[in-house]
């Protein structure tokens, strides 16, 4: 078995101080042993999975905790014998990606910029619909890691946001709605797997060069990056996905601090922990540090046979090296919860048309799966999907109230990303415009690789617009060809200018690589630039990955800036709906626009050198910023940016006024007790709501919109040390007034949310001094400041 070494952690935060030097790196001891599964929720179901795993063999047990060739992306081996017809795992985030006849889901992206609850876990509870009348039992979704350490991660888009606070709402949300459904929830990609580059291990010269070791101090961890996992442990979450990259120096999928040390003593969590595909690099080692089950089973995708678990599981209990409680206690947590959603009773036969898009050929399945005919599953979902669209799109720009349309008599519409798609349905792979050439592949609702979907259909903004305008006679005129645009083709648009010119632009992203940039693509300057000199009236709607830079911005001609980011399937329904203004626009950015590029600090380790080195450890990607990320690095350096963190305009006006705090919890302890339960999700002390802060919201304009008021809190710095971010998001309401009316907005807030991870106890820790609390539209738009002291 391979076996790595132990890795580090950082003494102190030393990540969020200059002067950042590796040596002062302290060896944290390794966390053995794996703790075993309580059921904590689950009883009833934990007793079924025992019954069920007092009747296995050895070698079953070996089979159940290994993945094998099958119809699904990952399959457990059926138990006949034991009416166990194996379990059927599927990707992904936003849709059960092979299969035909189901929805494509706007991305976790566009979710997060809806801020809007009730609408996240609808998304949740229809996506597991979906994938549960497909045959799947597992859904390899949601994700929150990526966080989105740097804009230009390449799968940043899977995710929700940056910030903590918003993605542990968003996917406890999605883990709801999912297993409300019946489907088990594997939130990914656990943890600090922030860019595609040099993600799994490379060869160079003969020499086998790790993969990249996110590097991170112990309370950035907890107070950035495992904060959303506590969300989704909390909600129940089934598994989670440990990730490619390595830890502190250690592989993901074997870091005893993470998966035992945070994941399962910490965090309380009861169900498994499975490997990313191929992430598994060694058997009992990875065993004992917390891996409970090896995707997809066989190095190379093809036998479980070749699998560092598999037979080598039998063969280390049998001579000793691995105890037969720990291969028990995996196959519990696999279990439990398939009993606890009741997976056992009259679930689903897996839909035979996902396999041929699969990795394995019928023809090397080692065992025998049962195959359904094709089913539709898509129901009335296209209408939460439109509404979500709608939902996650932000307003930046709206000079001379140019939206919503009325009924403008001249529409032009631009841009390679208006039309349909033009190769094919399936947006795996995609190539981008830094590949040689402007690829055309018409608009783009989602993002590529293992995220994506597999369109049934897809409503173009072009033909959308078409049918609007076309309704009340209006004509819509169109080049969506960019080079036609920056050559010349303008003058065929007559008669010119038009009422109203809208232009598309896109951003592709994917699996397996990073942005090379964060302007919209395929020359999409020019083509903005080129539009507006002829267009007085031009209004600019981004899809795709996000943030984008927008260096035309400023230009008096464009009037109107939308940021749509990867609504799915109805993606041209979802615009329309925005540009008429049949719905009131209510996204808010869930993360920052910075002025240009260069105002971020990059933070991906991606250079030549490192590509050619023949280092086993070249590839070390140093968290020096710490907490500092997004708005919280501009807020830190007192730095400009074109649009901040939680902006959005509106077709009407927002107020808030009267701030009000009631301190529900006195002289409450600065520390949960240690004594206290822990609970999935952590010491059950942190859960529990000190404070509540109210405000009142009145829409003050002429038409009904939704807003979304935004709590933050400034801890000071002189108790939770350096690195302190100046503000951190804990709270916000997505509320729908009438003109004139009123309501009053309630932000609970738990001890987790008024405290600080103080690194010489290892505990949360309220501060002692007052804590800042600013209420308002967004990070900088703050209309209410009160303190608190608890």
């Amino acid at each position: 078995m391979l076996q790595l070494p132990t890795f580090t952690w950082y003494a102190y935060a030393i990540a969020s101080v200059a002067g950042f030097d590796r040596s002062q790196y302290a060896t944290s001891p390794p966390v053995y042993p794996s703790l075993n599964a309580t059921g904590m929720g689950w009883k009833a179901a934990m007793e079924k999975a025992q019954a069920f795993v007092n009747e296995l063999t050895l070698e079953e047990k070996a089979d159940m905790v290994t993945g094998t060739p099958g119809p699904c992306v990952g399959n457990i081996a059926p138990i006949p014998r034991l009416n166990f017809s194996g379990l059927c795992l599927q990707d992904g985030p936003l849709a059960i990606r092979q299969a035909v006849y189901a929805s494509v889901f706007p991305a976790g992206l566009s979710a997060a910029a809806s801020w809007d609850r009730a609408l996240v876990q609808q998304r949740g509870l229809f996506m597991g619909a979906e994938f549960k009348a497909k045959g799947a039992h597992i859904a390899l979704g949601p994700v929150v890691g990526p966080l989105g350490r740097s804009p230009f991660g390449g799968r940043n888009w899977e995710g929700f946001s940056p910030d903590s606070y918003l993605s542990g709402i968003m996917v406890e949300e999605s883990v709801i709605g999912i297993q409300n459904a019946g489907v088990q929830a594997c939130t990914k990609h656990y943890i600090m797997n922030e860019q595609e580059i040099q993600r799994n291990p490379s060869r160079a010269n003969g020499t086998t060069v790790e993969a990249i070791s996110s590097n991170v101090d112990d309370r950035t961890m907890h107070e950035t990056y495992l904060w959303p996992f506590a969300n989704a442990v909390k909600a129940g979450t089934a598994s989670m996905m440990c990730s490619y990259q390595r830890i502190n120096g250690s592989y993901s999928c074997q870091n005893s601090k993470t998966l035992n040390g945070l994941l399962k003593d910490e965090l309380g969590f009861q169900g498994y922990v499975m490997s990313d595909w191929a992430a598994t690099h060694s058997g009992v080692s990875a065993i004992e540090a917390g891996l409970d089950m090896d995707m997809p089973g066989g190095i190379g995708f093809t036998s479980g046979s070749s699998s560092y678990f598999g037979g080598n599981v039998t063969i280390s209990v049998n001579n000793g090296s691995l105890p037969i409680s720990r291969i028990d206690d995996m196959i519990l947590r696999i279990m439990t919860p398939y009993y606890h959603l009741n997976q056992d009773v009259g679930y689903p036969g897996i839909d035979g048309s996902t396999v041929p898009m699969n990795f394995f050929p019928t023809a090397n399945y080692v065992h025998q799966f049962t195959l359904t005919p094709l089913v539709d599953v898509r129901e009335n979902h296209a209408g939460l999907i439109r509404e979500l669209g709608a939902a996650g799109t932000v307003l930046l720009k709206n000079t001379k109230k140019t939206l919503p349309l009325g009924k403008p008599k001249n529409i032009a519409v631009f841009g390679n990303d208006a039309a349909d798609l033009t190769r094919g349905q399936y947006t795996l792979a995609l190539p981008s415009d830094d590949e040689g050439g402007n690829y055309d592949f018409g608009t783009l609702p989602v993002g590529g690789g293992s995220g994506t979907g597999r369109f049934t259909y897809v409503v173009s903004p072009l033909d959308a617009i078409k049918a609007r305008g076309q309704a009340y006679g209006a004509l819509v005129q169109y080049i969506t060809d960019n080079d036609a645009i920056t050559d010349g083709g303008l003058p065929q648009i007559q008669p010119s200018p038009p009422d109203v010119c809208v232009v598309f632009l896109k951003s592709y992203a994917t699996e397996g690589n990073d942005r090379f940039t964060l302007i919209a693509e395929w020359n999409s300057t020019a083509v903005v630039e080129k539009v507006a000199a002829i267009c007085p009236n031009t209004v600019v709607v981004l899809h795709g990955a996000s943030p984008n830079t927008l260096p035309w911005k400023d230009n008096a001609n464009v009037t109107a800036i939308l940021a749509a980011h990867m609504p799915g399937q109805e993606t041209g329904n979802s615009i329309a709906d925005i540009l008429w203004g049949d719905v009131n626009p209510s996204g808010k950015l869930p993360y920052t626009i910075a002025n240009k590029e260069t105002d971020y600090e990059k933070k991906l380790v991606n250079s030549t050198e490192l590509a050619e080195s023949t280092d086993p450890n070249a590839w070390q990607a140093d968290f020096t910023e710490g907490q500092l990320i997004d708005y919280k690095e501009f807020d830190a350096a007192n730095k400009s940016v074109a649009y901040e963190f939680g902006f959005g305009l509106s077709y009407t006006t927002f107020e808030l006024s009267n701030i009000q705090t009631n301190i529900l919890v006195a002289n409450t302890t600065r520390a949960p007790l240690a004594t206290a339960k822990v609970a999935p999700g952590g010491n059950v002390e942190l859960w529990d709501t000190l404070v509540t802060v109210t405000a009142t919201l009145k829409n003050s304009g002429s038409v009904p919109g939704a807003s979304v008021p935004q709590l933050y809190l400034s801890l000071p710095a002189s108790e939770a040390g350096p690195g302190t971010p100046v503000r951190v998001l804990r709270g916000f309401e997505k509320i729908t007034l009438s003109p004139g009316a009123s309501a009053v907005v309630a932000f609970p807030l738990m001890r987790r949310d008024l405290s600080f991870w103080d690194v010489t106890a290892q505990t949360w820790r309220l501060p002692s001094a007052d804590i800042g609390v600013d209420v308002g539209f967004s990070s900088r738009d703050l209309k209410l400041s009160t303190r608190v002291k608890v």
